[in-house]
């Protein structure tokens, strides 16, 4: 089953906690602190692999979920990291969080993290020091990132055929590469995408056939705009016309107007005029319907192209037209952005707002809820840890000065709560 739009939940693995230990031995009852760091959680990274042709597989499992990190142990020891889990894409995966794009994984091997595992936790010998020589203070180790994403498949293909439902486009694909669509004679034979290596000469390009569209598919309309994401990578369109069509004027202009409402404008991605099918008509009924394409498309008679693609005719016409309009593209140097001034970006982590809510004094900010989260409030010595660095940073202060008032006001920060 072909898929290019699937919904999945991924939970990056949680931080190992960090223990509090002493060291025992029969000579040294009274030994220093020994306790290990936990390890951290594992991170689901998404690589870009050609092992792999669609997003069926997420259909189906719909949660990945890494592994948490191991806790410390004594001796120093250091807890386990949790394994990442790598989830395999097509090439040409976009992910998306809501609306934003988190990552484009346009090339194989392309790969990124999109949800990090939790930090670890330290256990209590990280906490010695000249004035706390026996701390009983450990973390608990952070949880992964847990989000909701998209992934959308669009095709990396050099040409894109384009065309209404029953246009031939399967049949051209299937005669000139070595891809094996579905074709019968009726519309809407194919209802996925097909890629296909088309071999011209001494040159090799990607072409993908896009199912039919039809009058309204930019605004979602059959099955169009699920499709038309596909023609956004093409760097070349074909647009086939039906030669049997009674109206081919409203035909082309169909196809261009979708084009033009996509969401990005492709009517301006270039363009190879076909007339298809021309076995099915009188040969000399061909001139005339070629004479109405250059009016309509407004280009001249040699640009537009005559196939048949079951009798074999055209074919290496149009491929070698094809091949020199992508070779010409290629040869354009990419745009380059202008030389900007360095743009110093401040590390922003350690920003927090204190806001009151009623008698709760709520603190945000990435850097301490990252405190917060790793203090184990079951330890005294941890919350007066985490008190200290609310007066260290200010926080407490600030709370003061918005009416706090001793044994009423709570504090709030992530998941945890503790009296002023």
């Amino acid at each position: 089953m072909f898929a290019d739009v699937v919904k999945v939940k991924i939970s990056a693995g949680k931080g190992g906690d960090g223990i509090v230990s002493f060291l025992r031995t029969r000579g040294n009852a009274n030994g220093g602190p020994d306790g290990g760091d936990g390890g951290n959680g594992g991170n689901i990274v998404v690589v870009a692999s050609n092992n792999t042709s669609t997003l069926a597989r997420y259909r189906t499992s719909k949660l990945w979920q890494a592994e948490d990190g191991m806790p410390g142990a004594s001796n120093k020891k250091r807890g386990k990291s949790g394994q990442d889990i790598e989830l395999n894409v097509p090439p040409g995966t976009v992910i998306m969080e809501d609306d934003k794009v988190l990552a484009d994984l346009e090339k194989p091997g392309d790969e990124t993290i999109v949800a990090h595992g939790g930090r670890a936790g330290f256990g209590n010998a990280h906490f010695i020091s000249s004035v706390r020589r026996a701390p009983k203070i450990a973390e608990l180790g952070e949880p992964g990132q847990q989000k909701q994403v998209t992934f959308e498949l669009k095709l990396v293909a050099d040409v894109g055929i384009v065309g209404l439902p029953n246009a031939g486009k399967s049949t051209l694909l299937s005669v000139v590469s070595n891809a094996k669509p579905k074709i019968a004679n009726y519309p809407f034979t194919t209802l996925e995408p097909n890629l296909g290596v088309v071999d011209i000469d001494d040159t090799t390009f990607l072409a993908a056939d896009i199912p039919g569209l039809i009058e309204g598919a930019s605004a979602g309309k059959g099955l169009g705009d699920d499709f038309l994401r596909h023609v956004e990578r093409t760097k070349v369109l074909l647009h086939l016309i039906d030669a049997t069509s009674e109206n081919i004027t409203k035909d082309y202009i169909t196809i261009q107007n979708e084009l033009k409402n996509y969401k990005i404008d492709l009517s301006s991605r270039p363009q190879i005029i076909v007339l298809s099918k021309i076995e099915s008509v009188p040969k000399q009924a061909v001139p005339a319907k070629i004479l109405e394409l250059v009016k309509v498309s407004k280009t001249i008679k040699k640009n537009i192209h005559t196939i048949s693609a079951v009798a074999g005719i055209g074919l290496a016409e149009l491929l070698r037209a094809t091949q020199k309009q992508l070779t010409t593209i290629k040869a354009q140097p990419s745009e380059q952005p202008l030389e900007e001034m360095p743009v110093i970006r401040l590390d922003d982590s350690s920003m927090w707002d204190v806001r009151k809510r009623g008698n709760t004094y709520e603190v945000t900010g990435t850097e301490i809820e990252g405190f917060a989260r790793r203090t184990n409030t079951d330890q005294y010595q941890s919350v007066q840890r985490l008190r200290h660095i609310l007066a260290r940073k200010g926080i407490m202060r600030q709370i003061v000065r918005l009416g706090a008032k001793a044994g009423v006001a709570k504090i709030k920060i992530a998941d945890k709560e503790m009296n002023f």
